[in-house]
């Protein structure tokens, strides 16, 4: 990877980002995730090479400096949490996508998106509760803001919540899923047995091994 097109379309690869030109300096290209205007991909040219600040795990910054010379603290910007990419050819085009990768997983996340994340976990044919889900989403004090997020699921197809159940085995309430029944309905079809609005939770709850 060498210029800065190359590196703005990866960058826009990315689920919900958009390009931006904050500043009066159009030499700044950056790309940023739409759920919070974060930028996680900085461009602009320097010294002849185009270079792109992305987002680091402190650890990181220093295993990728100490991987590549062109891969230096962050330019202009926290030196702990940003490094930046000098594009002279001297790294592995895989690599460069793998570190904005991480910069975009880093200023992607959030509550909601740990919460569907984690729900996508549950196997089919069981169920797991807010509480359960609350806790591999990172916050096991969070099970209410799982319900809201549930409650607002934008992909049903690819995001299970209606695997979800309190900590009662109890289903949610009869709307939430799109009619009357609709939960027990897509838990009976995978074969879950729903008794009197509630889940055998000793008998189809997901157990987790960590």
């Amino acid at each position: 990877m060498r210029t800065r097109e190359e590196a703005l379309e990866y960058g826009l690869s990315f689920p919900d980002t958009y390009q931006d030109a904050p500043f009066r300096d159009t030499n700044w290209q950056l790309v940023r995730f739409k759920g919070n205007d974060k930028a996680f991909l900085w461009t602009y040219e320097r010294d002849g090479n185009i270079n792109l600040n992305v987002k680091v795990e402190p650890d990181k910054a220093y295993f990728w400096r100490d991987v590549y010379e062109s891969v230096i603290p962050g330019y202009h910007q926290n030196k702990q949490h940003w490094n930046t990419i000098i594009l002279d050819e001297t790294i592995p085009d895989e690599d460069v996508k793998m570190m904005i990768a991480e910069s975009y997983d880093l200023i992607s996340d959030s509550p909601t998106k740990r919460i569907y994340d984690a729900v996508k976990k549950i196997p089919y044919g069981r169920v797991a509760t807010y509480g359960q889900i609350a806790e591999l989403a990172g916050d096991k004090n969070m099970a209410r803001a799982v319900g809201n997020a549930l409650h607002k699921n934008p992909d049903p197809d690819n995001i299970p919540c209606f695997r979800v159940v309190n900590s009662k085995g109890e289903l949610a309430g009869e709307f939430v899923f799109g009619g009357l029944w609709e939960q027990k309905r897509m838990l009976e079809e995978e074969g879950i047995e729903v008794v009197c609005g509630r889940v055998d939770l000793k008998k189809y709850q997901w157990i987790i091994f960590h």
